[in-house]
């Protein structure tokens, strides 16, 4: 019946909705969009570099001191082509991101798959007192980013049967989880999986720039403004959950028992065993994190850099920051989140039964990679994208380029990342993927903005707001169909617009919460994370 229904609803759509489907739907699949845009990358290398298009480079100076000339430069010349079929295998492996989102997913497969995750999730929420039902579900599922796929499947039809149990209507519950894992979906109270994914992709385009050969990425680089995002969108949600959607709704009659299905499943098994891998689990947390922390603050360790702040003579620099020492510790935090899922998922998995020995273990790691299949594709289409952008040297020209005539329309540099973050929700309605819209612009924006003063750490900021608000209107985000299942389970009626209407006013006002939250924060020059400062300067010519 869900299938028949979702059928009539996309039949039926009209207006902009209908138009934003029908136009979503006529794009091709992000892997094959990257490779059309590598062929007309390489038709407009070779006009631009015949017609001699260049700009002067920001930071290097000719055998004259003069600034050097960067000109476009045509992927169709022998130098490039040997490039492209000599180094295709280099040109994918050292693709930053790939290596950052492979190895938190082989920690957090284990975890996910062993059900920690799930049982993580429903413990939070279900113990919540019903007065605070709201901001807990929209507060666990925030924080169930990390789990990437299990904040979707589990929570969300979680809190359509929490509600009800309650005596609120089920869909207010799901409507409020389905804001907090995709709305919010770049606010945390730590960096993760999505943080390793994105700032490899910001160090990718940063490195084809050569502006900043020093720069590199720090996983904890939007830990600061993700955690003030969480703050700021859980009162939004809980405010429109409960003052707008569910008086919208109406009294609910109709009981508990429409909403359960084996989608729960992994969430009800087995809950004397549940608690006692959760204890374990965070017993593994903690040891995971006293590991860390001996490998700090212990005299001698290897994740301090201590010769950061002396000089030759061996004198400590003045006023110098404890950050530059610490990068070690931030670089760290990829294998670190690999480590705290991997121990956390096996002890958990342990005591409940779901991991019996070791082979179960690698099981579940080959399983997660398996998951990766689609990432590996769309990841080498990008590589190429990205690698052949900078080949060219279009990007760094269309940065500087797009500097200056941002530099004379004179709008102050707060207010042109707000109207960043519009341009990215605006196109989030067409391409869902989060990943392939910032390798789509990063290779642009991430330089452009550093041209104007804002740090690669502002632009990837920036992106997440955008690219985290719309998800929730628009039918082209990967979850939104089952999303609808899930509400057709309680109201067999709700089709596609009335879902979309539904989520309307959460992604109107987290998208202006969220520009307004970036624009403060930039105009008061408040850093983004640990040693992530809002703005940027070149480093010296050379």
């Amino acid at each position: 019946m869900a299938s028949a229904a979702e059928a009539n609803t996309h039949q039926s759509m009209t207006g902009f909705l209908g138009w934003v489907e029908r136009s979503g739907n006529k794009l091709p699949d992000p892997v094959f969009l990257f490779f059309y845009l590598i062929f007309a990358l390489v038709a407009i290398s070779v006009l631009l570099a015949a017609l001699g298009v260049s700009a002067l480079h920001p930071t290097q100076v000719d055998e004259a001191g003069n600034p050097a000339v960067i000109s476009a430069v045509s992927l169709l010349s022998p130098d490039n082509i040997q490039k492209l079929w000599v180094e295709m295998p280099k040109t994918f492996t050292h693709f930053h991101p790939l290596g950052y989102v492979l190895v938190v997913m082989l920690g957090a497969g284990v975890a996910e798959r062993s059900g920690f995750f799930a049982a993580g999730m429903s413990s939070a929420v279900k113990s919540a007192p019903t007065s605070l039902l709201t901001p807990v579900v929209a507060l666990v599922a925030m924080i169930g980013n990390h789990a990437a796929d299990a904040g979707y499947v589990v929570l969300i039809p979680l809190a359509g049967i929490l509600f009800a149990a309650a005596g609120r209507h089920p869909l207010a519950g799901i409507a409020a989880a389905f804001a907090g894992v995709s709305g919010g979906f770049s606010a945390n109270i730590s960096p993760g999986q999505l943080d390793a994914l994105l700032f490899g992709i910001t160090e990718e385009a940063v490195g084809a720039s050569a502006l900043d050969p020093s720069w590199g990425a720090n996983l904890a680089g939007n830990w600061y403004f993700i955690a003030a995002m969480t703050v700021l969108y859980l009162p939004i949600i809980w405010y429109v959950t409960d003052k707008v959607i569910e008086p919208r709704l109406g009294p609910w009659t109709g009981g508990v028992k429409a909403g359960a299905s084996e989608d729960n499943a992994i969430v009800e098994a087995s809950p004397e065993n549940a608690g006692r891998g959760l204890r374990n689990a965070g017993l593994a947390a903690l040891g995971v994190v006293v590991l860390w922390a001996v490998m700090v603050f212990a005299p001698g360790t290897p994740l301090i850099d201590e010769a950061a702040c002396l000089t030759e003579a061996g004198t400590r620099i003045p006023d110098c920051s404890i950050h530059g020492e610490l990068r070690p510790f931030y670089q760290s935090l990829v294998a670190a989140f690999f480590i705290l899922f991997l121990a956390c998922g096996w002890a958990y998995g342990k005591a409940v039964g779901t991991i019996k020995d070791h082979r179960d273990l690698v099981n579940m790691m080959a399983e997660a990679m398996k998951d990766m299949g689609y990432y590996l594709v769309l990841a080498f289409a990008a590589a190429h994208f990205v690698a052949m952008f900078a080949w060219s040297n279009l990007g760094l020209i269309s940065a500087v380029h797009g500097a200056a005539a941002i530099q004379a329309t004179g709008l102050p540099l707060p207010i042109v990342l707000g109207l960043m973050v519009i341009f990215t929700g605006a196109l989030n309605l067409f391409v869902g993927s989060a990943s392939a819209k910032w390798a789509l612009l990063a290779p642009i924006l991430v330089p452009m903005l550093m041209l104007l003063g804002i740090s690669p750490e502002g632009a990837t900021a920036a992106y997440r707001v955008g690219d985290s608000a719309t998800n929730i209107i628009t039918p082209l985000m990967v979850y939104f169909p089952l999303i609808l299942i899930f509400a057709q389970r309680w109201v067999p009626s709700f089709g596609l617009g009335s879902l979309t209407a539904t989520m309307l006013p959460y992604s109107v006002w987290l998208l202006i919460s969220g520009t307004l939250l970036i624009v403060i924060w930039f105009y008061l020059g408040i850093p983004l994370g640990p040693d992530a400062p809002v703005s940027y300067m070149l480093p010296s010519t050379g």
